[in-house]
């Protein structure tokens, strides 16, 4: 039986202010992090050392993982041999020996993983995640802005810092000199920034990204990433990310 017209017009007008509240509505972007501790893989490579493909590509297969934290540091130290990287920065070389010197006798070398801040040689291989995290971290995105709240539980050290870092996947550079003359590399989680946080105490953080120190490749999946640290020893306690 049809319905009668005042009825059509009731249902139409509904159907378009759901449509609207809909489009209307944020995309939901956060995370919270998992009850364990996490790992966070720092991987110290270069495209100008041969030696380092292999350890590129490893990096890219822990992407997926969820315990998992993978951040490539191109140190600029290898440049002189004939190709410039264009990921590397004088920063990351500085992070780099930093590292050394709180991890007595660590050493510095490419490529270099350090596995929560120390120095890991068994790549591919990794340690289990499996200890209960001192810290919950929960983020989500507000805008251009990244807000990261931290909640601390039982076993935390007294004092917490952090940082903020800015990855992206899918580079493709195609090396024309120094040692790894002719060959296509492929990068995932190349580190574009990196922001220190001093204190982390009970108030929120923000975080708002720029637009990248290159824009060679053009725009690639990115992830912002905020981990959590024990401001006394720098060893990671808690991390999560975002990739919208």
């Amino acid at each position: 039986m049809p319905l009668p017209c005042p009825t059509l017009r009731r249902l139409a007008l509904a159907g378009l202010l759901a449509g609207s509240a809909a489009a209307a509505a944020p995309p939901s972007c956060a995370a919270r992090s998992i009850a364990t501790a996490p790992l966070v893989i720092e991987l110290y490579t270069s495209e100008g050392c041969s030696s380092c493909p292999p350890a590129d590509r490893w990096l890219s297969t822990l992407t997926r993982r969820a315990e998992v934290f993978p951040l490539a540091f191109h140190v600029d130290y290898w440049d002189r041999l004939g190709w410039t990287d264009r990921f590397a920065r004088p920063a990351w070389t500085r992070r780099q020996y930093a590292n050394a010197a709180r991890n007595a006798g660590g050493g510095v070398y490419t490529p270099q993983v350090l596995v929560n801040g120390r120095d890991h040689r068994r790549w591919p291989s990794l340690p289990a995640a499996d200890a209960a995290a001192t810290v919950g971290v929960e983020l989500a995105r507000d805008g251009p802005d990244y807000v990261a709240r931290v909640v601390r539980r039982p076993g935390a050290p007294p004092r917490l810092a952090a940082y903020w870092a800015v990855t992206e996947d899918g580079h493709v550079s195609q090396v024309r000199s120094g040692e790894n003359q002719g060959a296509t590399l492929h990068h995932d989680a190349v580190v574009r920034e990196l922001l220190a946080v001093a204190t982390v105490g009970d108030a929120p953080l923000a975080f708002t990204p720029g637009s990248g120190p290159d824009a060679v490749s053009g725009p690639k999946p990115r992830q912002v990433l905020f981990v959590v640290t024990d401001a006394a020893t720098g060893t990671p306690l808690q991390a999560v990310r975002l990739g919208c």
